[in-house]
């Protein structure tokens, strides 16, 4: 588990594709103290697991469901990477709880300069957009961000300069592809609700959950 607060960056070294799996051979931007074999890092906001190191650099396996559901298996030598190492108990939590499974690939439409912050507008395969909520949390290439607005198969985020120094997002160019894990909380929220409904609703890929549902059932 993470919280989507960005630790620093990295370089990738190389990518080793073996079959359909992967190694990713990163360099770190920062010390990683007490890295162990085993560990897991969510790189771009993907949760990958260290299989060796050696001082700031790791290596990590990259499955083939993460290959095919991250940008991952696009990546080229030399591009940057947001690293975030799993939170520990006692931690402050200062994003939100982020789980380092991705979700699917968002694209950037559109960026805006606001005062010393920038909006960026980002689209989203439209069956996500459920999960994707005003004032709610998403993690974009692994970094917690509270959204703005939101509408169907699309939202906006505003980066504050702190956010943009600290992560990859100010190297973010329009048409650049991105990860996209929504709130958790709002999928078990679902799927709890979803045990409530009749059979021939739950057979759809559609949510049926909206203001006259929640009414019926006592939540509003």
């Amino acid at each position: 588990m993470f919280t989507g607060l960005i630790e620093g960056t990295g370089t990738l070294l190389r990518i080793d594709h073996q079959g359909p799996d992967a190694k990713m051979v990163i360099q770190a931007n920062y010390a990683m103290e007490g890295l162990t074999l085993g560990e897991s890092i969510a790189v771009d906001g993907a949760c990958l697991t260290v299989v060796s190191f050696q001082g700031t650099v790791f290596t990590a396996d990259v499955s083939a469901e993460t290959l095919n559901r991250t940008t991952l298996g696009r990546k080229m030598a030399g591009q940057h990477l947001n690293l975030e190492r799993a939170l520990r108990m006692g931690d402050r939590l200062g994003g939100h709880l982020v789980s380092g499974h991705v979700d699917g690939i968002g694209v950037l439409k559109e960026r805006k300069k606001e005062g010393r912050s920038w909006r960026l507008f980002f689209e989203v395969p439209r069956e996500l957009s459920r999960y994707i909520i005003e004032k709610g949390s998403v993690a974009v290439n692994g970094i917690s961000l509270t959204v703005n607005g939101c509408s169907e198969g699309s939202f906006d985020v505003n980066i504050v300069p702190h956010t943009a120094k600290e992560t990859t997002i100010s190297e973010f160019q329009i048409g650049d592809e991105v990860n996209i894990e929504t709130d958790i909380i709002g999928k078990y929220v679902e799927k709890m609700l979803r045990s409530w409904t009749p059979a021939e609703e739950k057979s759809t890929k559609s949510s049926r959950i909206d203001a006259a549902f929640l009414q019926r059932h006592g939540f509003l």
